[in-house]
């Protein structure tokens, strides 16, 4: 997702709603008043007069809001104005641009949280986040928007509730006192931290991992007609953004096969991608790009502490591709050559980075042994 922190101005909010309508998507508007949502449309219309144009909100009945959804992702409209009622709940794949008006009003973990109402397939997303023009924002407000800016990357939720966290001062961890950290971050976010902290306490060694981006060229979601519910489909795209080994990525597979029958390829796709960022982060990948013939690895600088080159080359040689390696400041960086008849690239993909985090547990386990016969 790529993000933008602007002043808002007519010329950006045309020139990218034309863009995404170009390539047959959607744009989400984010107006947080009720009271002249409707302006908001006029506007935008004027702007675009190609453009259909609707708009939701929460003092809506829940039939007229079920009516708009359901046009809205049948294509009926191409900009859909709306309050942030859309921030849990709504995931429409061909929604990839997203506008936000006076962004700097809000918490660093809504603005995260309507982020990530984009992005849900292939595609490249833009988020626009807007404030007045010649307004002059708070520090809070600033450092908010700093934040959302930096930290781009799908899976940054514990950067932004850390960064959340030193903008808006902690507290007692531990205590009684929590200045609203526990509602900014959610309770899941915080549980998670505050077992991260504990065993840091203890003295229990930190594996780390990248937070690895990946971009394919492939359809990866939930279709509609595999899952209609809406709220299944979110507490799904969790469970499946929470994998973290094979055992829980066999019981997700089991599971929607259970409930919802054989998946179509859309979500075949979707829990491949997550199997291979499930072994990225491991193998401390930062980035996997695909642009046609080529795939792009891109490694964390951590990267050449743990690897040399050798140990890359016989990776690659396990697979099908044909491949270059090279350094750029101080990164490794593969590329890939799919060729034209490779029908299983992403599985020769997902092998290859794969043995790369098999390589580096099979590092680490020999350094612990090491370090105990010391």
């Amino acid at each position: 997702i790529q993000t933008y922190v602007i002043e808002q101005n007519a010329g950006t909010i045309r020139e990218a709603i034309e863009r995404e309508m170009a390539r047959g998507g959607q744009v989400f508007y984010l107006h947080n008043r009720v009271s002249d949502i409707e302006k908001t449309v006029e506007q935008i219309s004027a702007l675009v007069p190609e453009a259909r144009v609707g708009y939701i909100h929460g003092q809506m009945s829940e039939n007229q809001m079920e009516d708009i959804l359901y046009d809205f992702i049948n294509g009926e409209y191409d900009v859909l104005v709306t309050t942030t009622i859309i921030e849990t709940g709504v995931d429409i794949p061909n929604v990839n641009t997203l506008f936000v008006e006076n962004a700097d009003r809000m918490g660093l973990s809504q603005l995260y949280q309507l982020r990530g109402r984009i992005g849900r397939s292939s595609r490249v997303a833009y988020a626009y986040f807007m404030y007045q023009p010649n307004k002059v924002l708070t520090e809070i407000g600033e450092k908010r928007l700093e934040a959302i800016r930096d930290f781009t990357e799908l899976g940054s939720g514990f950067k932004i509730a850390m960064r959340d966290l030193s903008i808006r001062g902690a507290g007692n961890l531990l205590g009684k006192q929590q200045h609203g950290f526990v509602d900014s971050v959610g309770y899941d976010l915080y549980t998670q931290m505050l077992s991260d902290a504990v065993a840091k306490k203890r003295g229990k060694e930190f594996e780390y991992r990248t937070d690895a981006t990946i971009e394919l060229s492939l359809e990866a979601y939930l279709p509609s007609d595999y899952i209609s519910d809406n709220q299944q489909k979110i507490e799904l795209y969790k469970r499946i953004r929470q994998i973290e080994n094979e055992d829980q990525l066999h019981e997700v597979e089991d599971d929607l096969i259970d409930r919802f029958g054989d998946y179509p390829e859309p979500v075949a796709n979707l829990l491949k991608i997550s199997q291979l960022k499930m072994f990225a982060d491991y193998a401390m990948v930062d980035k996997i790009h695909q642009e046609a013939p080529k795939i792009t690895i891109t490694f964390s600088p951590r990267a050449a502490t743990e690897f040399s080159s050798k140990e890359l080359l016989e990776a690659i040689a396990q697979t099908k591709f044909r491949a270059t390696i090279n350094t750029n400041n101080d990164q490794y960086q593969i590329q890939l050559i799919v060729q034209p008849n490779m029908k299983k690239w992403l599985d020769g993909l997902i092998a290859l980075v794969k043995q790369l985090s098999q390589t580096r547990k099979m590092h680490r386990t020999n350094h612990k042994v090491k370090s105990h016969e010391k």
